[in-house]
């Protein structure tokens, strides 16, 4: 590991450790180095906050003259929330910028590198650039598609069952699983599930920790406004609740709903949900992550419409049968196993007695 890797796998320790505080802004971290010293530190801590550049600029001090700048991203050279980075960086007299990435936001897209050439700074890019884009990973999809991240996570026991034949389902993975799903909930801006599950279920779809943790903002898939007024998602007051319907839903059963505090939107005509206006319509109000926890039928429509990012699944050592207890995925599905959906980039790793597997869909030929 030379010199620029060593202070830039730095840097990114600290981009990574707000957790998902910042979206829908990246995470970011920055250091100073002098000498061979570090003098400054920062990381982007929350969305509207002062920008990791800022945060090292200020524990620098005049130190900062003349020092080399390791960023994880590229600094921003707009006016937004905050004042542009690289006008800071220039100011404060650095002579060095390295970076890991350039920033896919339009508004920026190698404008603060310019910035920052032209007022003589020498630049160098493309450092930990893999590390970098993976963990911004929903920034990346969300800047550049106008819709979140999405994230499935199932949960099946060996032979691929997520419940039994009679709808029985907890639990299926074990306790650490339990904990690192609720670690995920945290990370996330948004979660959903179908009305399927809030009638079967009644979850609260919160975050529970041992530390404590933000609670997401629950999503409910219902075409035809079938979720109880007297259910959790609508009377516990955790967590906003929004629905998803469509036109044909009685007009009387949103009126209700509505007075219960919860957001509804007709974002199609029916007879189900259109998951692409939905995303936009999520993307919208910020949501830049939606984790899915839906059942077999919602999972279904999620790979049907090719809309899921990255696939999250425990798998429980248990056995289950019976040719009528669910799967992770149901709907149609394909009619030929040439038509399957790879996974690439998996990842493997046992957490207590159970098998997380991670992966991403590949939905077009050189994805």
């Amino acid at each position: 590991m030379d010199q620029h890797e060593y202070y830039m796998q730095k840097a990114l320790q600290w981009a990574d450790s707000p957790g998902g505080q910042t979206e829908p802004n990246p995470k970011v971290g920055a250091l100073l180095v002098k000498e061979h010293e570090i003098i400054g530190i920062g990381a982007h801590l929350k969305a509207g906050g002062p920008h990791a550049e800022v945060h090292a600029l200020r524990m620098a001090g005049e130190r900062a003259n003349g020092a080399t700048l390791y960023v994880t991203l590229e600094p921003c050279s707009h006016v937004g929330r905050t004042s542009p980075c690289a006008e800071a960086v220039i100011q404060a007299g650095i002579k060095k910028v390295v970076i890991a990435t350039l920033d896919p936001n339009p508004l920026v897209a190698g404008r603060g590198v310019k910035m920052l050439k032209q007022a003589g700074i020498e630049v160098i890019s493309g450092i930990c650039e893999q590390q970098s884009l993976q963990m911004n990973e929903i920034f990346n999809k969300y800047i550049t598609t106008g819709k979140p991240f999405v994230t499935v996570k199932t949960a099946s026991t060996l032979d691929g069952k997520v419940a039994t034949q009679t709808g029985s389902s907890r639990w299926i993975s074990g306790p650490r699983s339990r904990l690192e799903v609720h670690r995920m909930r945290h990370e996330s801006r948004a979660i959903l599930v179908g009305v399927g599950t809030v009638l079967q279920d009644n979850p609260e779809l919160t975050t529970r920790l041992p530390e404590g943790g933000r609670n997401p903002i629950r999503v409910i898939l219902d075409s035809r406004l079938r979720t109880p007024l007297d259910c959790k998602l609508v009377t516990d007051g955790q967590a906003p609740t929004w629905i998803y319907t469509t036109t044909q839903a009685p007009k009387e059963k949103m009126e209700l709903l509505q007075a219960h505090g919860i957001d509804v939107f007709p974002v199609s005509s029916g007879p189900s949900v259109d998951l692409s206006k939905m995303l936009k319509h999520l993307a919208e109000q910020g949501i830049a992550s939606l984790l899915v926890e839906g059942g077999s039928q919602v999972n279904g429509s999620f790979l049907k419409a090719k809309e899921i990012d990255k696939i999250v699944t425990f798998i429980a050592p248990k056995l289950v049968g019976g040719e009528d207890a669910p799967t992770s995925f149901g709907g149609e599905g394909v009619m030929e196993m040439g038509e399957a959906v790879l996974l690439k980039n998996m990842k493997f790793r046992q957490v207590g007695d159970d098998l997380r597997i991670d992966g991403y869909p590949i939905w077009e030929e050189g994805d």
